[in-house]
């Protein structure tokens, strides 16, 4: 069971990313999935997450209108757009899928995610 993130970089201010999550092992599409952040000496936080449908999303409120989740269940991947990019958004980003058919939402808390990928770093330059 694995949940495998790519699509981080180095990128300058006001620039653009589309991070990927891609799950093997089993399926995630009966799961919530989230995206995390940790940003350098600081605790990881939370990003944003999208219902088992994708029909609902919920974000921070500092990525609110910039950042955009969104997932394709028959690829079994999930996607976080990353726009207009500040140095503060520089982190190593992080996918998480939640429990099996857990009817909760939104997923804001990291104790409510079962399955952590392994993390890529963003780093934004002034």
């Amino acid at each position: 069971v694995q949940l495998q993130a790519s699509g981080g970089g180095l990128v300058q201010a006001g620039g653009s990313l589309r991070l990927s999550c891609a799950a093997s092992g089993r399926t995630f599409s009966k799961r919530v999935m989230g995206w995390f952040r940790q940003p350098p000496g600081k605790e990881r936080e939370f990003v944003a997450a999208i219902n088992r449908s994708g029909g609902d999303t919920y974000y921070a409120d500092s990525v609110k209108g910039r950042f955009t989740i969104s997932r394709d269940s028959a690829k079994d991947t999930t996607f976080l757009h990353v726009n207009s990019l500040k140095p503060e958004d520089t982190a190593v980003y992080y996918c998480a899928a939640g429990r099996r058919y857990n009817s909760r939402w939104p997923l804001e808390f990291q104790y409510e995610y079962e399955y952590w990928g392994q993390g890529t770093q963003v780093t934004v330059s002034s």
